[in-house]
């Protein structure tokens, strides 16, 4: 149907005033159109609407003109989530009290204790084979926590709550549990970061050194900067470590310039991180960049598998940079690298496959300065996309489903395959509030073999869906 006149001059119009304001930021900005194209191929729609933004503030006339065309731009690319909790999608702690008359399958304990100062002790006291329950109540700590020996492979010590529900950890400190030996479980644990600033609350649990084989399971982390933090000290790394089925959550923007990360790994190998729920990571000053979780320092060989991250569960284009997964973060200094200052690579042989990542600013999936790495299966919802950057950057791509872009700067190298680019709209039900029913479902695709399970835990069938989930619908919510 053609247009009626009367629409066609104002349309006319607005295009017109469009481009002569588009022609006079690219003169203030001392750039040219071919630049401009290239930039587009380059970067997300987010990351030029935020640039423009920021380049345009030293300029007031031209920037009160083009910021409702930005914030417009901004919103149709940055889907606004509502007010309306997300559902968990079966990911992160669940605690299911014990049945009357059956007996609790878990090994007895053998050093109960019921306050603060009692738990401190038996940290230092446990051996190996010891179990450490917490009677239900609050433990307040204003000062870290430390270990006393290690437990074994046959033995290790375990530390949990009785009741999960009714007891929690509060910690006004910069770091709960340091974990510096090796064979240590924790479980069903709530653990609250309480401090009156931000920047106070560190890391709910700091795992260095010797603490090979440390385990954090079915436990909820919540206000801390960087829930769980890993590194090296003294050329020791702590390296095989689990952390499976637990919520690292935030209740607020973290107003501080520190790294907000819930999972912040520096150059351990071997870890395996999955069925977890991580969510609302917002950096609220000094860079303001943030990641759900990261592995970088030039470890080698993590699987990030069946997790659900949520970068903001609400005001998505709120200032910052956020990012889901990331092989590399933004860089390691070349003191906490594991070989050589990171030359050669940030990480190594890493896997992210089966994760749903969603209501991201920037990417849902990074790799920087990362080389041999797997992106198979994930799902990505309200996101920039994927991006390869940093010299060397090496990814295969296989089956993921997404919503944005694949971005590759710094002559990344990225071997794609199956791979299905997507408005969730068309494919979910409601996508942007986790309803991952299909809508109309993509075609099938070869089962790869390192990735035999879904989202779910599901086995994939020889022809399976791309993206996270195998089934028509998502898994159970908590």
């Amino acid at each position: 149907m053609r247009l009626k006149t009367w629409l066609l001059y104002p349309l006319l119009g607005l295009l017109l005033l469009a481009g002569l304001l588009l022609w006079g930021a690219l003169a203030v900005l001392h750039t040219t159109p071919s630049r401009a194209l290239a930039e587009l191929d380059r970067r997300s729609p987010q990351e030029l609407i935020r640039y423009a933004d920021a380049a345009l503030l030293e300029h007031e006339e031209l920037h009160a003109l083009l910021r409702p065309l930005l914030l417009l731009a901004q919103r149709r690319v940055e889907r606004p989530t509502g007010s309306i909790p997300l559902p968990n999608l079966g990911k992160g702690h669940r605690w299911v009290e014990a049945t009357p008359g059956l007996p609790d399958e878990r090994p007895p304990a053998t050093l109960p204790v019921k306050t603060a100062a009692e738990l401190r002790q038996a940290l230092l006291q446990a051996r190996a084979g010891d179990v450490i329950e917490l009677a239900p109540g609050r433990y307040r700590f204003e000062q870290g926590l430390k270990l006393g020996g290690p437990g074994s492979g046959l033995a290790p010590i375990r530390v949990r709550a009785a009741q999960p529900k009714a007891t929690q950890i509060e910690m006004n400190t910069a770091e709960g549990f340091l974990v510096d030996q090796p064979y240590w479980v924790f479980e069903d644990l709530r653990v609250r970061g309480v401090c009156a600033s931000d920047r106070d609350c560190e890391h709910a649990f700091h795992i260095v050194a010797g603490a090979d084989f440390f385990e954090l399971r079915n436990s909820w982390l919540e206000n801390f900067n960087a829930h769980l933090k890993i590194n090296g000290v003294d050329g020791r790394w702590p390296d095989h470590g689990l952390i499976s089925r637990n919520t690292l959550s935030n209740e607020h923007p973290r107003q501080t310039a520190r790294s907000v990360t819930p999972v912040d790994l520096v150059g351990a190998n071997f870890w395996r991180i999955s069925d977890n729920l991580v969510r609302n990571f917002v950096k609220g000053e000094g860079d303001k960049v943030s990641y759900g979780i990261f592995v970088k320092g030039g470890g080698e060989g993590a699987k990030i598998e069946r997790n659900l991250v949520v970068c903001s569960p609400n005001e998505i284009s709120r200032p910052g940079v956020r990012v889901g997964i990331s092989f590399g973060g933004g860089g390691s200094d070349p003191g906490f690298c594991r070989d050589k200052g990171c030359e050669r690579y940030e990480h190594s042989a890493g896997l992210a496959a089966n994760n749903i990542v969603a209501h991201c600013n920037d990417v849902g999936l990074d790799v920087n300065h990362a080389r041999h790495i797997l992106l198979a299966h994930n799902t990505l919802v309200n996101t920039a996309g994927m991006g390869l950057r940093g010299e060397g950057s090496q990814a295969q791509l296989y089956g993921n489903l997404y919503e944005g872009k694949l971005l590759i700067k710094n002559d990344g190298k990225a071997r794609a395959e199956m791979e299905q680019p997507m408005k969730a709209a068309e494919v979910f039900g409601s996508a942007d509030n986790f309803r991952m029913d299909w809508r109309v479902a993509p075609e099938r695709i070869p089962s790869l073999p390192a990735v035999p399970l879904d989202f779910c835990g599901r086995k994939r069938p020889s022809g399976t869906y791309p993206g996270a989930q195998e089934a028509m619908a998502a898994c159970t919510d908590n």
